[in-house]
Formats: structure tokens, C-alpha cells, sequence
């Protein structure tokens, strides 16, 4: 006898422009999902939602959907100052939650997402879509297996396409789709604007895939967009265990280039190169037995897809989304909101000031 698997009830709080761009049309398309609810708070643009893609029930407020639906996960694409309010909605009703990144913006925030999401037995996602390339995976498999030793100096640099978005004139890119990107959320440095929450959270997530390390100090410069939020980042990183990591970011890359993100982790025993761009991963060991991957020249293709489709896995009942989880989405807000506060003081920061940081 066959007995057919229920499919995960999604839900979406937040629907604008890359909600409707990648997860509504990944949700609708996979076999272990279906997509029950939209959230967006303007009738106008959830009537044009559900117009252009039929089946889901439209909510203006989301804590009518979470009440009514009964959802088993719920995807948070709302503005990056909104994620904590929502994210800790839908984790109280028991739902497992894929939140956009930055998981929030700030550390105490995304410290009680972690807490309540564990009390209440839920898991979250964050979808760092670099996380999910099978190539990454080794790479942090080979640093867990010690094949570099302990990490001891790391280099991270991110740069992406995205002066337009910072500058406040908009994403040439987004041209043509349904919604454009709103400024108020990329280009106001009062509402978490700039390239670290909207993009250097990709380099980090990544970072705290690869090595399981706690931050504890952070120092950093910015160059400032037209609008005042951070168009280029650099950063001293500082760890519990006495490793540093230099952090690099900007939005000052050509349209037509491909987005680079570029990881070395020297330990004591070798060196890990990942290369996104190039699609490179490399262990050099000081023994000589390296380890090197003959790769596709598009296996570090930046994708969505995969992050979705785990988390409607998990929320069908699988294991839960190690790739990206709440641990991995703390980690990188903490070091974030110590950024931006050295950016603030020019000090060297404390991550957790008042001692309260993870395991503290």
C-alpha cells in the first residue's frame, strides 16, 4: 500500500519584489510544497499577486494568515527591520521559518529568534544560496575533518553588482519584474540600508558554514553610497579562540562581471581556497596530500532554488536546513551589528558588549 506524503503548507509573509521573483514560483513548483498564503499589506499589489499567480489565499495582515492557515513553514521576504516582528510570529504558531537575509538586524534580535525557535522545537533557514553549492559542502566537510588544522587567519572578500541599489536609483537589473526593490530598504541607512545587511551577509553565512567559530571583536571602515549607507565594507574579525579574519565588501562591480566571493581559511595544517567565481576549491596541506576539485566553470552559479527546496524538504518532516540555520544567520548578525557600530564609534567593537553573547 502507498500512502501518499502531505504536503508542507507555505506560507509568505512579505510578498514584493523577490518574493514574487523566486520564492512564489519555486514554492508553486515543488513536489513536497504548496504554496496555501501570501501576505503583502497593500490590497493593490496582493490583488496583483494573486492575479498572476492563482491558488494561494491573500492576506493583508499576516497575523490573520498565521492564525488561519495552520502553516508548517513561512518564508520571511519582508523588509530586513521587519524580519524579528514576523519571524517571531510564525516560530510562536510553530512554524518552521525561511527568513531573507539578514535574519534581523540586530544581534540581541536574532539571539531571541534563536532562543524561542528552540524552546518552541522549529528550525530556521536562512537562504544563503552559495551554502547549498555541493562544492562548499566538501569544503566544509575537509575543515571538519581537520584537513587544515585549526583555522587561525581567514580572508573574505565579497563584490557584486549593486552600486544602482546602494545609490538609491534602483536595481537595473530588476527592470521588467512584477515589483522593484524599494529603496527604503537598501539605500536608508535608518532602516538596516547598505551593503553589509543587503549583501556582505552572503560572505559571512558562508564563512560560518565553512568554520564553527564564535566572533568576538570586529573593527571596520565604510565608504558611504549617495544616500549614506555603506557601499564598501572592511573589516577586522577577531574569534574566541584567538583567530582573525580580515572581511571585505563592495558594490562596485561592472553589471557585466560575475559576482565574486573569494574564502582562504589558513590553519595549521593547510589552507582551504574557495572561489565562487572561478569555481575553486582547494586544500593545500603542508604534507603535500592536497586535495583539489576539477570543477565546472558554473559550479559556484549563486542559487536560490537549492534553499527553497530544503526547506520545503524540512518542513515535509526531513532534516533540518544544517546548510544555513539559525545558528549560522546568528553568527553573521552578530558580527554585522558590531560593524556597524565600529562604523559609528571608529573603534574596535565587542560583539556581545555586556557578556551576553552565544554560550556566554
Amino acid at each position: 500500500m502507498i500512502v501518499e506524503q502531505a504536503l508542507a503548507r507555505i506560507g509568505i509573509i512579505g510578498a514584493g519584489w523577490w518574493a514574487t521573483q523566486v520564492y512564489i514560483p519555486a514554492i508553486m513548483g515543488n513536489p513536497q510544497a504548496e504554496l496555501v498564503a501570501v501576505n503583502r499589506r497593500d490590497p493593490g499589489a496582493l490583488t496583483q499577486i494573486l492575479d498572476a499567480f492563482p491558488g494561494p489565499r491573500g492576506y493583508a495582515d499576516y497575523r490573520d494568515m498565521i492564525a488561519v492557515e495552520g502553516l508548517d513553514g513561512v518564508i520571511i521576504a519582508s523588509p530586513h527591520t521587519l524580519h524579528h516582528e514576523h519571524a517571531r510570529a510564525a516560530i510562536a504558531a510553530g512554524a518552521h521559518v525561511l527568513i531573507d537575509k539578514p535574519m534581523t538586524t540586530s544581534a540581541a534580535d536574532a539571539r531571541d529568534l534563536v532562543d524561542r525557535a528552540t524552546r518552541k522545537g522549529v528550525e530556521i533557514a536562512i537562504p544563503y544560496g552559495w551554502n547549498f553549492t555541493p562544492f562548499v559542502a566538501k569544503g566544509a566537510d575537509a575543515i571538519r575533518a581537520g584537513r587544515i588544522g585549526t583555522p587561525r587567519h581567514i580572508l573574505c572578500h565579497l563584490a557584486s553588482a549593486t552600486f544602482d541599489l546602494f545609490s538609491g536609483v534602483g536595481l537595473a537589473n530588476a527592470k521588467g519584474h512584477m515589483f522593484q526593490p524599494q529603496t527604503s530598504t537598501w539605500a536608508d541607512p535608518d532602516r538596516a540600508g547598505g551593503y553589509g545587511w543587503g549583501q556582505l551577509s552572503h560572505a559571512l553565512g558562508m564563512l560560518f558554514r565553512l568554520v564553527d567559530l564564535r566572533p568576538v571583536q570586529v573593527a571596520a571602515m565604510h565608504m558611504p553610497s549617495p544616500t549614506g549607507v555603506d557601499l564598501c565594507d572592511a573589516a577586522i574579525l577577531r574569534f574566541d579562540c584567538g583567530a582573525q579574519a580580515t572581511l571585505s565588501g563592495t558594490a562596485l562591480l561592472p553589471k557585466h562581471a560575475t559576482r565574486q566571493l573569494d574564502i582562504r581559511v589558513h590553519g595549521t595544517e593547510g589552507t582551504l581556497m574557495l572561489d565562487m567565481e572561478r569555481a575553486r576549491l582547494e586544500v593545500r596541506r603542508f604534507d603535500g596530500d592536497d586535495l583539489v576539485l576539477d570543477l565546472d566553470a558554473d559550479a559556484g552559479s549563486y542559487d536560490t532554488a537549492r534553499a527553497i527546496a530544503r526547506f520545503c524538504e524540512m518542513c515535509a518532516g526531513g532534516p533540518p536546513v544544517t546548510e544555513a540555520d539559525g545558528r549560522i544567520g546568528l553568527r553573521t548578525v552578530e558580527v554585522l551589528d558590531a560593524m556597524y557600530r565600529s562604523f559609528r564609534s571608529g573603534r574596535t567593537e565587542a560583539v556581545w558588549p555586556d557578556d551576553k553573547r552565544e554560550g556566554g
